[in-house]
């Protein structure tokens, strides 16, 4: 890749000025002889902003399963035969003990998340009670809400019990999503995230890659994901569960995330870009290089697979010169606090979650 384009990404980047689509399409169509100098501009990106520090986020799954939506990529969805836990809504207590395992971890924003096309306002009442729960068990704590499509008012609701941000992922292009999800549309997704926003709520949205998408498509996404202004973008990596639409879909390769990961900095360079869901089936080896473009990650367990032991991250983390973000610290920069022939499939890393939320085992934190 012409060293010439990375210095000119790297400057862009450090103005908050995006970069073409070309360029962004250039970083995706690199090569791997070229892929640590990638890494290397994205990294001067993500250190200008956020300098060495990475966010831990932890998740709980309020309500596992049984959701009416067909998602194709989501072992939840309907007519899923992955064989996840199934459960009904958490306690807020039970909800309050799992969030207490990922701050002990070393977790600085709780993630709730639950199934379902979107929350009734007697779930809005369930989920306000948790988040009161979690923060006066937890000082300091960051609370996230991931509850799907919301009604008028449902925002205002959550910012009022407490929430500091809400999740809701654009996850594809809007040319393709049709091809994933028939049961709701990517307006929808778009509506929701914009509702969030003017609520007041710390705007989190993000993509999933490995879905059979192109570059263009994913070049699409983080372009619409730059104009929403979200503070966090997740890039989730597909889990291909068995049991679902896509459990075939095997076409990542550890340079391919890493790619994708660079090109999202260059274009969101002051988001909190995140590792999210597949990064240990996906990156495997390579993790410690994400973080060079990444700073935030998911700690433990997700949904409804499991992912790599919190200790591992956190020594991972350390081995790789980084610094877990403290308590005490701001995540975001200033003016936005005021303003060959392809590997097999690693099949065997694919682990259904049988512990933590949900479970009477301990969780993976």
């Amino acid at each position: 890749m012409d060293l010439d384009l990375l210095k000119t990404l790297v400057d862009k980047g450090l103005r908050r000025e995006p970069p073409t689509r070309e360029e962004a399409l250039a970083v995706l169509a690199s090569s791997d002889d070229d892929l640590l100098d990638v890494v290397a501009a994205a990294g001067k990106v993500r250190r200008h902003w956020f300098g060495r520090r990475v966010k831990l986020n932890y998740l709980v799954n309020l309500k596992s399963g049984l959701c009416p939506e067909d998602c194709s990529y989501c072992s939840q969805r309907l007519g899923s035969r992955a064989e996840i836990l199934k459960y009904t809504w958490l306690k807020p207590d039970q909800a309050s003990e799992a969030a207490a395992a990922g701050v002990a971890g070393g977790a600085r924003r709780v993630c709730l998340v639950a199934s379902g096309r979107g929350p009734t306002d007697r779930d809005v009442d369930r989920v306000s009670d948790t988040i009161k729960a979690i923060k006066e068990r937890n000082e300091g704590v960051e609370v996230c809400a991931c509850l799907g499509l919301l009604s008028a008012g449902q925002a205002e609701r959550l910012r009022a019990a407490g929430a500091d941000a809400y999740n809701h992922n654009l996850n594809t292009s809007e040319a393709t999503y049709g091809d994933i999800t028939t049961t709701h549309t990517y307006a929808d997704r778009v509506e929701t995230v914009r509702a969030a926003h003017a609520a007041g709520l710390s705007a989190c949205s993000g993509l999933i890659a490995g879905m059979g998408e192109s570059d263009a498509d994913l070049v699409d996404v983080v372009f619409a994901l730059r104009q929403l202004d979200p503070d966090s973008v997740p890039v989730n990596f597909l889990i291909p569960m068995e049991g679902t639409p896509l459990e075939q879909e095997w076409h990542l390769t550890p340079q391919r995330c890493l790619r994708i990961l660079a090109m999202t900095r260059f274009v969101c360079p002051d988001a909190e870009v995140r590792i999210a869901g597949g990064r240990e089936v996906h990156l495997r080896s390579l993790q410690p290089l994400a973080l060079h473009l990444a700073n935030s990650l998911f700690l433990g367990d997700y949904l409804t697979s499991e992912g790599q032991a919190g200790r591992a991250d956190l020594e991972m983390i350390a081995d790789a010169g980084f610094e877990v973000e403290g308590a005490g610290e701001v995540t975001l920069p200033e003016h936005r606090t005021g303003d060959i022939a392809a590997p097999a499939p690693r099949t065997d890393l694919v682990a259904v979650r049988r512990r933590g939320a949900g479970t009477d085992l301990a969780p993976n934190a």
